[in-house]
């Protein structure tokens, strides 16, 4: 079990670390980038030494996060993650490192407690909330590439600033990260508005082809490798595709599934207001937040939407 600590313990811990290696998880989002390269750029101006890592590539449209980042080649003295619940998030990449953690900042109520120490609040839009409040707190040097980064986690993690877990300090922080002239619309067109033809496709073709239950309070999608392959969809074009059974009237819980190849599938599950999802991922042997989580799935595709269906119609 973790040691839980607070902003001032945190920045001292990393005020009096060196060679610090910062921990994102698999399938990375704006989310763990945005928190990993902050932390990165702070570090840095106070001239410590630093490295991002993370088991997958970095997709094209969060590129803009690693402008200026110098990748150096030394033995770690100190391990961070950020945004990642469990250490299963790590991929084979980072694996190694499951047991070596001494610092988690994270956001996720199903958090594993892995690390020794543990920054944790449930209850923030995004890691990235909870690492400004940490880099502020402590004194850590903010400047317009730290700003971007983090307006960035923001920003994708709250859904540009629509879901739930968006609160008055959420757009307190997005308001003093804007003060820094971060170009914050053309940072959300990139993430939310610019969609490629292959994404629009899948669009088509899942919504044509998607699945109502218990009376049209849930809906659910599929991306077989089929479908992925006839599209030419890259994967970091699922970002936002989890919303999209959210946005018919009248369903309270969407799913989304994306096949990973013959008998795996990636679950995720998005509520509209009194449905935990959370509970539901974490009986599956996943987790996340209250209205948004998720979790791997084996078998057939019609194996797992029979699973999915009964626990979603229990919890409904």
């Amino acid at each position: 079990m973790s040691t839980r600590i607070d902003f001032s313990a945190a920045g001292e811990l990393l005020r009096n670390a060196e060679d610090i290696y910062i921990l994102c998880h698999q399938s990375p989002d704006g989310d763990t980038l945005g928190c990993g390269f902050a932390l990165w750029n702070s570090l840095r101006l106070m001239g410590k030494r630093a490295k991002v890592l993370c088991s997958d590539g970095i997709p094209e449209r969060y590129s803009f996060l690693s402008d200026g980042y110098c990748d150096e080649d030394f033995p770690p003295k100190y391990i961070v993650a950020v945004d990642i619940a469990d250490t299963k998030l790590f991929g084979d990449e980072l694996s190694v490192y499951a047991d070596k953690v001494q610092l988690c900042i994270d956001h996720h109520v199903s958090n594993m407690e892995y690390a020794d120490k543990l920054l944790l609040e449930p209850n923030a839009a995004a890691a990235c909330e909870t690492m400004y409040m940490m880099l502020k707190n402590s004194g850590f040097p903010i400047d317009n590439m730290v700003a971007k980064c983090l307006y960035t986690g923001l920003a994708t993690d709250s859904g540009c600033f629509r879901f739930e877990s968006t609160t008055p300090r959420t757009h307190t922080i997005a308001a003093e990260l804007m003060e820094y002239d971060i170009g914050y619309a053309g940072i959300n067109r990139r993430l939310f508005d610019i969609k490629s033809r292959a994404r629009i496709t899948a669009e088509q073709r899942v919504l044509s082809d998607m699945e109502f239950y218990f009376d049209g309070k849930c809906a659910m999608i599929a991306l077989t490798t089929e479908l992925i392959s006839e599209a030419g969809l890259d994967p970091v074009e699922f970002d936002g595709l989890a919303s999209v059974p959210m946005q018919i009237e009248g369903v309270e819980v969407g799913v989304t599934i994306k096949q990973r190849n013959e008998n795996t599938f990636k679950i995720s599950l998005r509520s509209g207001e009194y449905v935990n999802v959370s509970e539901i991922c974490a009986s599956l042997g996943g987790g996340g937040h209250i209205r948004a989580a998720g979790c791997l799935l084996h078998g057939t595709l019609d194996e797992v939407k029979k699973t999915l269906a009964e626990r979603i119609g229990k919890a409904l």
